[in-house]
């Protein structure tokens, strides 16, 4: 629990005060608009909807505010590695923005579907105080005539007037079919099956936000709610007029006729400040995605293809990412990539899968032979959850397939620092588990963890590297075949001297063990992997971390793109 509180603390607080906010928005919006003399004879037509869709709208309002900014990247890049009140335990909130992002969207869509209901209702009274005729106060209010010295209140205009045609001919209703349109296409196409398996259909439809923005900022210079105009009120105090609307036409009477005016359009003021962040944000993504000099390309087992790559002024970390552009296949679409490369190699290096058509086709044109090399851009490096892996005491890294990535960076800077002596090194002992499906994956980096048992055995620090190779995907005659040779020095798998397991981690084991091992150290766990699995690692954490602060307590770390 302890370990929870110190990792999670102002993730609560936060989430709280965010939740805090809407409501205290919504609430203060509904009573307003509740009690508000301004609107007195707008409530006669409408009642209490007219509440409830400005109070959504001002937590809409809200919540489009906060939607752009957890996806600025370089601003949390320079939250994460510039201001030295980010350091830490606050640092590492910044991981969750992708999350935040996701709840903030949630929001939108509870407030948007409250805020529809809402003025379907107001519409639909609209409609009803139109039609009427039994001379009440709402169908008098309706009936206002539509002349110069006069303001309506009812944007329907004849009895014959259907709310849809009001809908669809309105600015309001148009640009609210249009935003809501908008919204439901980036939603269903942010949902993980479609994410992951048909990554370029959410990256173009979650760029409708674009869309979202503009009619969202038109949506409120069209409203359909008006209330009374200040001068009108001296003239039509509603508490003292409205019980003699019977004489309202009548030269005599004390009391005209009121007149009204719409609502001042709100939303453009509420994302004006983060649309103007996130244009510059974008703009210094293009200037920085500037064209870079392929130094070499390998192409290794189960269709994983490694650029190596050199850029004037790039500076990077352990763990960090990049965004990948080849206008080639698409002048639109950036995919995030892992540098598998070390700070102190002077270039940078990427290891692509093939898992959709954009990294199918990538791979496919580096293939063709006769071909020129494609040109490619490159924006970032930007920070994650894997750059604090040297603060931790003992690092547990667990990669499953191509997620060993940022792990590569992480072991090749190890061999760096240990080529020069890094007396600065806070890291005691690291576990390396890695998790694939297919043989020929543990080839991609086969290289690098043969060089650092070598030079752990030359350093005499053979125990600071416990790396453990997991195969999930074999068939019953290579099974065999391993048994038969186990005894023998090297793995017939990779040529390590570490065996290679069949099956996957015992994680209880393997946290029990740590923790027995390191009675009173602090163990970071860092995942790149599936979300099942980070359930796991993270429900392991907790259970094996000590009540008593003094000793052995893990911290879970998860990438996110």
């Amino acid at each position: 629990m302890g370990n929870w509180v110190v990792n999670h603390w102002f993730s609560v607080l936060f989430l709280v005060a965010w939740l805090g906010l809407n409501v205290f928005l919504f609430v203060h919006a509904f009573l307003s608009f509740e009690k508000a003399t301004k609107y007195y004879y707008t409530r006669q037509i409408l009642g209490s909807a007219l509440a409830w869709a400005r109070a959504s709208a001002r937590c809409l309002n809200f919540n489009s505010m906060l939607i752009l900014l957890p996806v600025c990247r370089n601003l949390l890049s320079f939250l994460r590695g510039t201001c030295s009140f980010y350091r830490s335990t606050l640092r590492k909130q910044l991981d969750h923005n992708l999350a935040f992002h996701k709840l903030v969207g949630y929001m939108i869509c509870l407030h948007t579907a409250i805020h529809i209901i809402a003025h379907l209702f107001n519409l639909e009274r609209y409609s009803r105080s139109r039609q009427a005729t039994d001379g009440s106060l709402a169908s008098i209010l309706s009936n206002l005539p539509h002349q110069e010295n006069y303001s309506w209140l009812n944007p329907i205009q004849s009895p014959n007037t259907t709310v849809v045609y009001v809908i669809f001919t309105s600015i309001a209703g148009l640009t609210g079919v249009i935003i809501t349109v908008a919204l439901v296409l980036m939603v269903t196409s942010a949902m993980e099956f479609i994410r992951r398996s048909y990554f370029e259909v959410f990256w173009y439809t979650h760029h409708i936000f674009i869309i979202y923005f503009i009619g969202l900022g038109i949506h409120g210079l069209g409203g359909i709610v008006w209330g009374q105009t200040e001068e009108s009120m001296f003239e039509n105090h509603p508490h003292k007029c409205a019980e003699f609307f019977d004489k309202w036409d009548d030269p005599a009477s004390y009391c005209k006729p009121p007149q009204f005016e719409g609502l001042p359009a709100e939303s453009w003021k509420w994302i004006l400040a983060p649309g103007i962040l996130y244009i510059f944000e974008r703009i210094l993504r293009f200037y920085r995605s500037q064209q870079v000099v392929i130094t070499k390309v390998v192409m290794h087992p189960s269709k994983v293809l490694e650029l190596q790559m050199h850029k004037h002024g790039f500076s990077m970390e352990v763990g960090q990412y990049i965004f990948v552009n080849c206008p080639s296949i698409s002048s639109l679409e950036r995919h995030p990539f892992t540098l598998t490369s070390a700070p102190e190699e002077d270039f940078f290096s990427i290891h692509i899968r093939a898992v959709g058509d954009w990294t199918e086709n990538l791979i496919r044109t580096f293939e063709q032979q006769y071909s020129p090399v494609p040109r490619i851009q490159v924006d970032g490096p930007f920070g994650t959850v894997s750059e604090d892996v040297f603060q931790y005491e003992v690092a547990v890294l667990v990669g499953a397939g191509i997620g060993v990535t940022p792990f590569a960076s992480i072991l090749k800077s190890i061999w760096y620092k240990f080529q020069h002596t890094d007396h600065n090194l806070k890291t005691q002992k690291i576990y390396f588990y890695w998790i694939c499906r297919e043989m020929g994956a543990f080839a991609w980096f086969n290289d690098l963890l043969a060089s650092l048992e070598q030079e752990m055995e030359e350093l005499g620090k053979v125990g600071f590297l416990n790396y453990r190779l997991f195969l999930t995907g074999w068939d019953s005659n290579f099974a065999g075949h391993a048994a038969l040779n186990f005894d023998k020095a090297n793995d017939i798998l990779t040529g390590l001297k570490q065996k290679t397991f069949f099956g996957r981690p015992m994680w209880d084991n393997e946290f029990s063990t740590i923790a027995t091992t390191h009675p009173k150290l602090v163990v970071g766990v860092f995942l790149c992997g599936p979300q099942t699995l980070a359930k796991s690692l993270s429900k392991c954490c907790h259970q094996y971390s000590s009540l008593d602060p003094r000793k052995v307590q893990f911290y879970f770390n998860k990438e996110n793109f």
